[in-house]
């Protein structure tokens, strides 16, 4: 029979409160077990000594009998200096997913195309300088839409002065 040391949860909704329990590793999370050796309530503040009660001797002693903690009861077990837990390492861990990769390749796609854009605009703007006839057209299309708002605006003012009239 394996046995684990464990949290077994109580409370009310969203108010968890755990007992620290060793049961069997077969056993539901919060059915049978074999002995409670502490509490944990999370909701009390960090620093509170009240939040982590533990039975040393007796976690010590199923220790010795092979009980294996789990993670955060390895963790409990470390701080207060019963056993001492191995650090873990996962370098796949902070690694992007494969749909997280391929948006970035994209997104470094369309860069690299808005920079040959830029580049392309910036050459042709070069160029346009040496060439004098476009920059003279310009402004002669403006004064021709200048010219065609004026014609536009006395005959307009002239069908209001009939419509009052």
């Amino acid at each position: 029979m394996a046995i684990a040391m464990r949290l077994s949860r109580g409370g009310a909704k969203k108010r968890p409160y755990y007992r620290i329990v060793v049961a069997d590793n077969r056993a539901p999370r919060d059915g049978k077990y074999l002995e409670q050796i502490g509490t944990y309530n999370p909701l009390l503040a960090k620093d509170d000594p009240a939040r982590i009660k533990l039975d040393e001797d007796r976690a010590r002693h199923w220790l010795s009998v092979g009980a294996q903690p789990s993670d955060r009861v390895a963790r409990f077990l470390d701080a207060a200096g019963i056993m001492e837990r191995k650090a873990r390492n996962n370098p796949q861990k902070a690694e992007p997913g494969e749909k997280a990769k391929e948006r970035a390749e994209e997104k470094a796609e369309k860069a690299r195309e808005a920079e040959e854009a830029a580049k392309a605009a910036e050459a042709e703007a070069s160029e346009a300088p040496a060439e004098e006839t476009p920059a003279e057209e310009a402004p002669a299309e403006e004064a021709t839409a200048e010219e065609a708002a004026a014609e536009e605006a006395p005959a307009e003012e002239a069908g209001e002065e009939k419509a009052e009239g």
